[in-house]
This record gives structure tokens, sequence and C-alpha cells, in this order.
């Protein structure tokens, strides 16, 4: 009698354990649908994007070669459209993207989704594409990548939306981070960039709680950019043999400079972004968005053009060519591009510019010590990774994101030192990173709009 009690028992147990783990798996595989819906999507836009961009930047060098006087025209108009377009319909679609990424994380909640529909929307995405395009046909010093991040959060936050009421829960912070690495690894095709740069820059929640999303999700955005690009590399396979053994000193000379210099660029533009608050007209927005594309146009015209455009040129002729060192001012030139650009107002990123200048530093550095094609090489991709860590304080991120754009395992050592060099002394310059400090301008920003309108509502209300 008490086995056949046992054995019911044991019977019950096993078909109660069976229907909860079929429970369990089910709500497992539908919260992860959503995941996978955006991350193909956001493959599929990258790739549109970056066709795109590339258009726009070769409409411009055909421009600047046939017609080069047409600059002067071409890029104030240019910068104006981007800028107005911004402003007019989407201002938290200016700039980078990033920094409104993490912003949108830091106060994502349940009361905050106004908020964040100005941060991460179908409209800032539309305009974030439109004004950044127009911005590349001017010739702006702008990169494509960190735009491409605020367009994946947007869309990973869109599909989380329309999900009906009874499909288990996403938790919408964990959707915008994970929406965020997808959106790099499909920009750059670097898979493991974006894993770092989720735990790294964006995650403040314990990574373990949505790795398998995070994860899952790179995989399928970059394999969807990759089925229709082809399994490229950002930028190439650069010649890297035997690297000498007393190259460390060079390493360290690069990430100091590129450090001090990258938290520099970002300090200036901090700095221009406090001076032009305190404007108080369109007009002298405008007089300010038309001096800095005539200084780019004359510099570009009278001294080189490679002040124009993301600096993806620069690191391939550093990296690729037997025309490997540069001239004293090219890093200069391709700070002062990014600035100007940056400040104007309109949808860009400073990733791929940021690259584009460390490249110019280890460039001009081989210069220095005419060093061989491999260990020239080198110093750019180190100058590459040291800039980058100045402007965002994420080096390990920069290190991989370096590393996979080329496929050199053989220099992981020499790009992490780098990215930590470059972290220390860049602390010396500002204590917190570009992104920081964005992140909480538009945090507050976002407040003060939120109480004027409460106060509008009230003053109404009185009436």
């Amino acid at each position: 009698m008490i086995n056949i009690v046992v054995s019911k028992v044991r019977l019950h147990l096993k078909h109660t354990f069976d229907r909860l783990h079929n429970e369990e798996l089910k709500r497992n595989v539908l919260q992860a649908i959503p995941f996978w819906i955006a991350s193909v999507i956001t493959g599929l836009i990258a790739v549109l994007y970056a066709r795109l961009f590339l258009l726009a930047e070769n409409l411009t060098a055909v421009i600047y070669k046939q017609h080069t006087w047409y600059l002067l025209i071409l890029m104030p108009v240019c910068f104006l459209a981007a800028w107005w377009l911004v402003k007019r319909f989407a201002p938290y679609s200016r700039g980078s993207g990033i920094p409104q990424v993490a912003a949108a994380i830091e106060i994502s909640g349940p009361r905050s989704d106004k908020k964040v529909d100005k941060l991460l929307s179908i409209k800032v995405m539309l305009i974030k594409i439109v004004s950044s395009l127009v911005f590349a046909i001017g010739g702006g010093a702008i990169g494509r990548e960190g735009p491409t991040i605020q367009i994946a959060a947007s869309v990973f936050r869109k599909i989380n939306q329309i999900l009906p009421a009874w499909w288990p829960k996403v938790a919408k912070r964990n959707m915008i981070i994970t929406g965020a690495a997808a959106g790099l690894a499909a920009a750059f095709n670097t898979p493991l960039g974006g894993i770092v740069f989720a735990i790294e820059e964006l995650t403040k929640t314990h990574f373990s709680y949505f790795k398998t999303a995070i994860f899952s999700s790179v995989i399928i955005a970059g394999l969807t950019a990759q089925g229709i690009l082809g399994p490229y590399l950002y930028l190439g396979y650069p010649k890297m043999g035997a690297i000498s053994g007393f190259i460390f000193p060079g390493v360290i000379l690069v990430a100091i400079i590129t450090g001090l210099l990258g938290s520099g660029m970002a300090k200036i533009i901090l700095v221009i972004f406090k001076w032009k608050s305190k404007f108080n007209f369109n007009r002298e927005h405008v007089l300010y968005v038309v001096c800095c594309a005539l200084i780019m146009a004359g510099i570009a015209i009278f001294v080189n053009d490679s002040v124009l455009g993301s600096g993806k040129d620069i690191m391939q002729k550093a990296l690729f060519t037997s025309d490997k060192y540069t001239v004293w001012y090219m890093p200069l030139i391709r700070m002062v591009g990014p600035i100007l650009s940056f400040t104007t107002g309109g949808s860009g990123g400073v990733f791929a510019p940021a690259l584009g200048a460390g490249a110019s530093v280890g460039s001009l550095v081989s210069t220095w010590f005419h060093l061989s094609d491999t260990n020239a090489n080198l110093l750019v991709l180190t100058g590459m990774v040291g800039f980058l860590t100045g402007v965002t304080r994420s080096p390990f991120t920069s290190a991989i994101l370096v590393l996979e754009m080329t496929d050199r395992n053989n220099v992981i050592f020499h790009l992490i030192l780098a990215g930590m060099v470059a972290s220390l002394v860049a602390i010396l310059v500002d204590k917190h990173s570009f992104y920081d400090h964005l992140k909480l301008q538009y945090i507050r920003s976002l407040n003060e709009e939120e109480k004027s309108d409460a106060n509008s509502t009230n003053g109404n209300t009185n009436l």
C-alpha cells in the first residue's frame, strides 16, 4: 500500500515538474523573441545606414576633387540643415547618441517613459539618420557608430513597447542595454566589442541577469549585417609580423600623448557647449554653425582635405599603404574637425573621428623614429586605442574594438597596455569621461523640461 502511494506521489511530482519546466521554457523563449526580432531589424538598419553614410562621404570626395570651391557653399548649407533638423524635430538626436542611451538607462523606470521617449524613439532614430547623412555630405568630421547605438536602442525599446499585455515582461533597462550592444556590434562588426561595451560603459546591474540576451542579440545583429555585407573587417588585415621587443616605450609614449589629446579634445568640446548655452537667439547659433563650416572648408581648401569626413581613410592609409608617415599638423586638424563639427549641434558621433585622430598620432610618432612597417602599424593601432580611451575612458572596449577591426591577435597585450596608460593620463585633464558629462547634461535638461511642463500645467489649472 505504501509503495503504491509513494509511486503515485512520485508520478504526480514528475508531472508537476515537467509542467513547471515547460512553463519556464515557454516563458524564456517568449522573453527571448523580442530580442531576436529587434536584433534582425538592427542589423538591417545598420547595413543600410552604413551604405548611405559611405555614399555621403564619397559624394563629398567627388565634389572636393571636381569643384573644390563649392565646399564654401555646400558645407554651410549642410551644417545648417543638419542642425535645423535636430533642433526642429528631435533635440535629443544631436551628437553621438551614446550619452543619450546612457541617460535613458539611468532614468529608465515605471514613471519615466515620457523622458525616455525624448531620448529613444522612432522619430529620434529617423532624424538621427537624416541629420547625420546631411552632415556627412557636407564634409562633417563625424562617425556613424555612436548614432547606430542610439538607433539600435530605439529599435529595441520600440519592440518592447509594442508587446501585447499578456507577453512575459522584459525589463526596459535590459532591453536598452542589449540594443546598444547589438548596435555597436553591427556598426563595427565587432561582437566582442559590443559585449565589452555593454559591461564597461553601460551596465549598472549584475551582468548575469541578462547575459544571454546580450550574447544572442549581438550574434543575431552581427550575423544579419554579415549576411548582407559579408564577413568583412572594419579596417582589414594590417601587416603585423615580428614586432620589436623595444617597441614598448613607443607604445607607452603614444598612449600618453593620445590619452591627453583625446581627453583634451573632449574637454574643449564641453567648454564650447558651456559657452554656447549662453546664446539667446537662433541667429547666434546660425552664425556659429556657418563659421564652423567655413573654417573647415578653408582648412580643406588651403591646408589639407583630411579635416573632412570620419577619418577612416587616414586609418586605412596609415595601415595599408607604404605612405605611413604623416605631416606634423595632421593630429591637430583631425582634432579641429570633430570639435567644429560636434559643437554645431547636428547628429554625428566621435567614435570614428577619435580613431582617425589616434591613428594620425601613431603615424606621426612613427615618423619621428622611422620605424618599420610592422612597428609603425602597431603604433597606429596603439594611437587609435589611446585616443578613443581618452574620450570614453573605456580602455578594454577600445582595445577589443581595434583588435576585432584588424584581427591582429598578437598585439592584444600592447593594445590593452595602451588603453590602460591612456585611461590613467586622461584623468590629469578631466576625472570624468566625455560621455559621463553629456549624460548628466541630458538628464539635467530632461528634469528641467519636466519641471517647466509641470509649472505650465499648474498655471493653466489655476487659471
